[in-house]
């Protein structure tokens, strides 16, 4: 007697690099289809879902952020294309504005991201960043670099003028999630700073005291006000969030850091807002329009730039594979996925 038919997994991206043993066991629990890069094409994609080339596939399996998106934006016109049989998209990568996770859930697909391999990574990079604005780093390695006597002179003399040491400060986490929780443990426990957040929802008494007992702020404008060092650690929700409006409710003098997603940000607002001096400093691993940077940003010497790599660690590709094939067993093998992004939006969509 024919045995069950394995359920069909659509691989998106570069074969598995980093996890062979993981995948050894993937594949033998499912079919593994992966179509070359030039199928992955919008044009050829589009065309070979409306052919159901690929068959009834029940579920889409992005390993890389870097690869597995050459099709485009998983939107109003690719998602109604996909067979019935999906119900499960997991993809590497913290963010997820690649695809449109309520139109997904719409046709009851529950897509899962990678948040939680690179938490470690992302938390980090914050934390550089919110030394960086504290203690003028940008300004001092600048002028370090630039081999220039003069300028190294001036930093040397005047930076510490208006530096200061993060301990006790107020730090504002826009977004309690895997990557925000973990910015506060480290900020608590390194700097000894305060922990205040904005979010949704509020978190459970338990999930505030392992976040550095972080301090529940109703209002984005109240905390924002509050906050000497604002964090943004929130996903791409379709608009901007910090515009010229909420700008002016930061407090005077205060500092901004973003490793969450450029588009989120109005960066001639915060040009100005830098250059008025409403804000003292800002550090940036992200960007509206990459891999451009706003050409004013760069002139600064109180705005600390990096290249969108905040998850960029060996370890967080290492874990970005494992999750995305783990979401996978635990969802289509067990009922329950480990990371699911649009549960709440399925359940609405019912």
């Amino acid at each position: 007697m024919a045995g069950k038919q394995k359920p069909v997994v659509l691989h998106i991206g570069d074969p598995i690099k980093h996890n062979p043993e993981i995948y050894e066991r993937f594949a033998s629990e499912f079919t593994v289809i992966r179509p070359e890069a030039e199928e992955r094409q919008r044009e050829p994609f589009l065309q070979a879902l409306r052919d159901r080339k690929w068959g009834d596939f029940e579920a889409v399996f992005r390993p890389f952020w870097n690869t597995g998106g050459e099709m485009g934006r998983w939107d109003k016109e690719l998602i109604p294309l996909l067979p019935k049989s999906v119900k499960i998209y997991a993809s590497a990568g913290a963010g997820y504005d690649w695809a449109d996770v309520d139109i997904l859930a719409e046709h009851g697909i529950l897509y899962c991201n990678g948040a939680r391999a690179s938490s470690e990574a992302v938390a980090d990079m914050a934390i550089f960043h919110i030394l960086s604005v504290f203690r003028n780093l940008a300004w001092s390695q600048l002028a370090a670099r630039s081999g220039d006597p003069a300028q190294w002179t001036e930093a040397h003399k005047y930076a510490t003028f208006t530096a200061h040491n993060p301990q006790n400060h107020v730090l504002g986490i826009i977004g309690l999630g895997n990557i925000g929780s973990v910015i506060a443990r480290k900020a608590s426990a390194g700097f000894e700073m305060q922990i205040r957040y904005f979010d949704i929802e509020r978190k459970t008494a338990e999930q505030e005291a392992s976040a550095g007992n972080a301090v529940y702020v109703a209002t984005l404008d109240e905390l924002l006000g509050q906050s000497d060092c604002v964090v943004l650690a929130t996903p791409f929700g379709g608009s901007v969030l910090i515009d010229r409006e909420r700008l002016a409710k930061f407090k005077r003098g205060s500092r901004f850091v973003n490793i969450a997603r450029g588009t989120l940000v109005d960066e001639d607002a915060l040009v100005e807002a830098l250059k008025s001096g409403h804000l003292h400093a800002a550090g940036l691993d992200v960007f509206a329009n990459e891999p451009h940077v706003h050409p004013e940003l760069c002139k600064m010497n109180n705005v600390t730039l990096t290249c969108h790599t905040a998850g960029g660690a060996l370890e967080t590709n290492f874990g970005f594979e494992r999750l995305a094939m783990e979401n996978i067993e635990a969802f289509l093998l067990k009922g329950k996925a480990l990371t699911p992004v649009n549960a709440h939006l399925m359940k609405s969509a019912k």
